[in-house]
């Protein structure tokens, strides 16, 4: 029987983000149910939904705990120097380094679908955006001054195509496909989009 009433609401609102984090680091989406995580934490799985929506926003919640960690890592990063190159690769790295680090974790990010019939909540893709934040910081003195629109867009084609290496990542075919490494990939990647961008920018 499930204990009642052991904890405050955020206490076991953590508890179930904890033990979410560690099903999907170990099994993925497909072995992520409410059921599971209230086995977990020894609570009902009625008592998760007086927290939680349904599995989609617990999922969700976890979800942008995982971004957050990579934009805090962004975040530190971005204070380490004004040159855009040593910077984004840095950035490309890091990016790389958290999903090695937790593959499952990111899987859930890329893979996790709504329920059919179910949006996205409003806040979601706020912090996916956040994440665009320190990019288009460290990417901005290519441009000087008054390059917002020209930074969102960079930062974003330069992602979605580190986002290609890091889906090889998780799949566990970058060797097959390439045999090269992520990060020297990334390298690559960050170091000859940005001398594209310099050519633009001095030819006009």
């Amino acid at each position: 029987m499930g204990r009642r009433n052991d904890h405050t609401a955020e206490a076991l609102h953590a508890m179930a983000m904890a033990a979410a984090r560690r099903l999907l680091a170990k099994e993925g989406l497909s072995g992520l149910t409410v059921r599971r995580i209230a086995q977990e934490i020894g609570y009902s799985p009625g008592t998760l939904y007086n927290h939680f929506a349904n599995l989609d926003d617990l999922v969700l919640q976890v979800n942008a705990e995982t971004l957050d960690q990579l934009l805090a890592r962004l975040r530190g990063l971005e204070q380490q120097g004004s040159e855009p190159l040593p910077v984004l690769r840095a950035m490309a790295r890091a990016y790389i380094a958290e999903i090695r680090a937790a593959p499952q974790l990111w899987s859930a990010v890329f893979e996790h679908r709504m329920a059919k019939g179910s949006e996205l909540p409003d806040w979601f893709p706020g912090r996916i955006a956040r994440l665009f934040e320190p990019v288009e910081a460290a990417i901005g003195p290519l441009f000087g001054p008054g390059c917002e629109a020209d930074c969102r867009r960079a930062a974003r084609v330069l992602w979605s195509a580190l986002h290609g290496i890091t889906s090889l990542v998780l799949s566990q075919k970058l060797d097959l496909a390439t045999g090269l490494s992520a990060e020297d990939l990334a390298d690559d990647l960050v170091t000859n989009y940005l001398a594209g961008l310099n050519r633009k920018l001095t030819n006009g």
